[in-house]
């Protein structure tokens, strides 16, 4: 019987095991569950590195930096007011973002390299 079909975006979005599509992928914050508690599959062997957070700190941090030359060049806030906001905006928007991109990461190292993971 084929496994069904699950959408990699739709399950890196919801933070699913790429196989089923059901499970939950973490037990914490970015922790990897050792297994689905779905359908089974080894998480154990998944290895994701520090590839999500590079991405993450080239795309966010452009597109935080390029958002506060614009707050500068049209308002001209004082220095204070930088400092103030562009932590508050990056820190919860970087915390947001990882989750779905190390699942993404985690569901192309199963579709693309399925014997890095037991498969």
């Amino acid at each position: 019987m084929a496994e069904p079909v699950v959408s990699s975006l739709a399950a890196a979005l919801r933070c699913r095991c790429p196989r089923c599509g059901k499970g939950k992928l973490f037990k914490g914050l970015l922790t990897l569950r050792a297994t689905c508690p779905v359908c089974g599959l080894d998480f154990s062997n998944s290895d994701t590195g520090d590839a999500g957070a590079v991405i993450l700190i080239m795309v966010l941090g452009a597109v935080i930096v390029i958002l506060a030359f614009w707050v500068e060049f049209h308002f001209s806030p004082p220095l204070w007011v930088h400092a103030v906001l562009w932590p508050i905006v990056t820190i919860p928007l970087a915390i947001l973002i990882m989750r779905p991109m190390k699942a993404a990461l985690v569901g192309a190292q199963f579709r693309h390299r399925p014997h890095e993971m037991g498969l």
